[in-house]
């Protein structure tokens, strides 16, 4: 029991520990009086306040960026997901021309740096008048959201075995019947998961954001690194702005923490 303790129980906890310090800190941080901020360093602060969370939603409007990000991250989910799922469904169900090649050509799309995207997308968006926008983030989040999904999911169906397909095609369902009826229910675990990927990377990505938009839409991460002034850092503000934002991505968890448990591990079982 000792043995087990020191060998397994005391280095989670301390893993544990310090993966969420940084965000118990960052809650400390702001919920301390900016005055205090730049006093000696303390575990707790003497007078706990809520004032920079008000001033966050009463002076930076902070609602409008909560509800940009919202619309963008569940936007670029639900446009990856249908192009995800339907692509990955075909990679695995069906034996056609260039299959492998496809695969591997999502797969070498993935080791090369986003930025690459960055000038092109911006010229395109341009053109189309689309800076700015919703659609210019949407269409520029889900151009290396979706071959990662659709990777990752066609391992997830590959896991699923055809005769369930083919058992519904004998009853009468159409092949697409079979995808709708039979597999995506059983794959519910697998799309949650890559869901979740593809709602996170748009919730926290800063860099197509800040190039393609930033005055009429503003996500999360552009509002709080506009608090970071040349010679002042608004330390209150900023950190009550990232304990609200990573409110959603809890929740979400919450509500689907099971599929993506099951997720996580099905895709590398072969039924």
């Amino acid at each position: 029991m000792k043995r087990r303790l020191f060998t397994l129980h005391i280095p989670v906890l301390l893993i544990v520990l310090f993966a969420i310090a940084p965000y118990i800190w960052m809650f400390i941080s702001s919920i301390t009086p900016e005055k205090d901020l730049d006093k000696e360093v303390r575990y707790f602060p003497r007078h706990p306040t809520t004032e920079n969370y008000v001033e966050i939603f009463s002076k930076i409007n902070f609602a409008s960026n909560i509800r940009d990000s919202l619309i963008v991250a569940a936007s670029t989910m639900l446009i990856g997901l249908g192009i995800s799922v339907s692509a990955s469904y075909s990679f695995s169900r069906f034996r056609f021309r260039g299959r492998n090649y496809l695969l591997i050509q999502f797969l070498i799309i993935n080791m090369f740096p986003i930025v690459l995207l960055l000038i092109p997308l911006f010229v395109i968006m341009r053109v189309l008048h689309l800076l700015d926008t919703y659609f210019a983030l949407i269409i520029a989040y889900s151009t290396f959201t979706i071959p990662f999904s659709t990777w990752m999911m066609t391992s997830f169906f590959n896991a699923i075995p055809r005769e369930l397909d083919e058992s519904a095609l004998v009853d009468g369902c159409t092949m697409f019947g079979a995808m709708v009826r039979v597999t995506i229910p059983i794959a519910m675990p697998g799309i949650a998961a890559t869901g979740i990927y593809i709602f996170i990377t748009a919730w926290n990505e800063f860099l197509y954001a800040a190039i393609l938009t930033g005055r009429t839409v503003k996500t999360i991460p552009v509002a709080l690194q506009n608090l970071i002034g040349e010679y002042e850092i608004a330390w209150g503000l900023l950190t009550a702005g990232g304990v609200v934002s990573a409110i959603p991505v809890i929740v979400l968890f919450f509500f689907v923490q099971k599929q993506l448990v099951s997720g996580m591990t099905s895709g590398a079982v072969k039924a």
